[in-house]
C-alpha cells in the first residue's frame, strides 16, 4: 500500500542542499542506471560453449561422469544462452531423465539419474557464477532441488555368499586368473573400482605390502595388502605388463589394459550363476560393503574410515582428529581379515 501525502517541503529543501553540496543535479537522477554488478560487460555464453569451458576446469572423473547429462541438456536447450534457461526447464528436464533412464537390474527408478542431471546443470552455472558471467541471485538450478536419494540396497555379504561368489569367480569365465585377481584386490583393500583400474606397477611397494590408491575426488592413500596378494600382483605384472611400470596394472592375457567392462562381465555371471546375486544386483563395490562392515565390527569406526579411505569431514570433525587411526591399525585389520602377517602390523592396544 503506498501513501499518498506530499513529501515536506523542509525534506524536499534538505536534499536539494544535500545534492547540491555533492555536485549532483538532481535531473541526472532521473537516466541514472543501477550500479554494474561486474556481470554487464561479460557475455553470457550458450549452453553448448560453456559446457566445452567447464569440462575443461573439472577433473576428469567428474567430466566423466557429468558428460553424459551435459549432452542431454544440450540436446535439450541447443543454442540456448545459459541467462534464458529457467528454474522450471531444469526440473522438467530432470523428470524427463528420470522417465527415461536405462533400466539395469539394480535401477532405483531414476531418481539417481534426475539428482546425478540436476548435480551436472549446477556445476555449470556454479562455474558461471564463479566466473562472474552471472549473478548468484540470478542462478536458475540454485533453485531446483535435487531428488532425494534413496537409502542404499547395498550390504555386507555372509561369510558363506562371499565363498560362493569367489568359486564362481574363479571356475567360470575366458580369464579366471584375472578375475579372481580382481576380487581379491577388492576383498582386501575395500578399493572402489576405479581405484583397482588405476593402479600401476610402481604403486606396488612391495617391501612394506603397500599399494598405492588413486581414488574418488582425487585422493591418493597407501593401503596395506597381504604378502599373498602383494606376488600374485607383481607377478600378473611381469607376466601381462609391457615393463612401463606408469601403465595399467590390470591386464588381459593378451596385454591390453581391462576396462569397465570387465566389471560387467565378471559380475553378469555372478548374477547368472547365483540366485541371490541376480535378486540382489551385487556387484564389486558389495565386496568394499563387506570388508567394511567386517571391520567397524571388529575394530571400530576409526579404522573403517581409514581403511575405507574416507575424508576426515562431517559433524564428527572434532572427535575424528583425535582417534583417526594410522596405516598400521588398517595393516593390523588386514592381517586379522587374512589370516596373514603384515610387516606394518602391531599390537595397537
Amino acid at each position: 500500500m503506498t501513501s499518498t501525502s506530499a513529501a515536506n517541503p523542509a525534506d524536499i529543501e534538505a536534499a536539494r542542499m544535500l545534492l547540491s553540496r555533492l555536485g549532483v543535479n538532481p535531473a541526472d537522477l532521473l537516466d541514472a542506471t543501477p550500479a554494474d554488478n561486474g556481470t554487464a560487460d561479460k557475455q553470457v555464453p550458450t549452453i553448448s560453449e560453456w559446457i566445452l569451458v567447464v569440462a575443461d576446469l573439472v577433473s576428469p572423473s567428474t567430466a566423466a561422469s557429468y558428460g553424459s547429462y551435459w549432452k542431454k541438456a544440450e540436446a535439450a536447450w541447443p543454442g540456448r544462452r545459459m541467462d534464458t534457461i529457467t528454474a522450471s526447464e531444469i526440473k522438467a528436464q530432470a523428470e524427463t531423465v528420470r522417465r527415461t533412464a536405462r533400466v539395469r537390474r539394480n535401477s532405483r527408478g531414476g531418481r539417481n539419474a534426475a539428482e546425478n542431471f540436476v548435480a551436472a546443470i549446477r556445476c555449470l552455472y556454479k562455474h558461471l557464477v564463479n566466473d562472474k558471467r552471472m549473478d548468484e541471485r540470478d542462478n536458475p538450478a540454485a533453485r531446483v532441488t535435487k531428488p532425494r536419494r534413496n537409502p542404499s540396497t547395498r550390504r555386507g555379504l555372509a561369510s558363506a555368499r562371499l565363498a560362493e561368489l569367489s568359486d564362481v569367480v574363479a571356475s567360470t569365465g575366458n580369464d579366471p586368473e584375472l578375475d579372481a585377481l580382481i576380487c581379491r584386490l577388492h576383498v582386501e583393500t575395500a578399493c572402489r573400482r576405479a581405484g583397482a583400474l588405476a593402479l600401476r606397477p610402481r604403486d606396488l611397494d612391495e617391501k612394506q605390502c603397500l599399494i598405492l590408491l588413486r581414488e574418488k575426488g582425487e585422493t591418493e592413500r597407501w593401503q596395506p595388502v597381504s604378502p599373498t596378494l602383494m606376488r600374485h600382483l607383481l607377478a600378473h605384472a611381469t607376466e601381462r605388463g609391457d615393463g612401463d611400470r606408469t601403465g595399467q596394472l590390470l591386464r588381459y592375457a593378451d596385454g591390453r589394459p581391462i576396462t569397465d567392462r570387465r566389471y560387467d562381465y565378471l559380475f553378469n555371471r555372478v548374477q547368472d550363476a547365483l540366485d541371490w546375486a541376480k535378486a540382489m544386483g551385487v556387484t564389486a563395490h558389495w565386496l568394499r560393503h563387506t570388508t567394511l562392515k567386517w571391520v567397524e565390527r571388529r575394530f571400530g569406526m576409526g579404522i573403517a574410515r581409514a581403511y575405507a579411505g574416507h575424508a576426515d569431514s562431517g559433524s564428527d570433525l572434532t572427535t575424528t582428529t583425535y582417534t583417526k587411526a594410522d596405516i598400521t591399525e588398517v595393516a593390523a585389520a588386514l592381517s586379522a581379515l587374512t589370516g596373514e602377517p603384515h610387516p606394518l602390523a602391531h599390537d595397537t592396544a
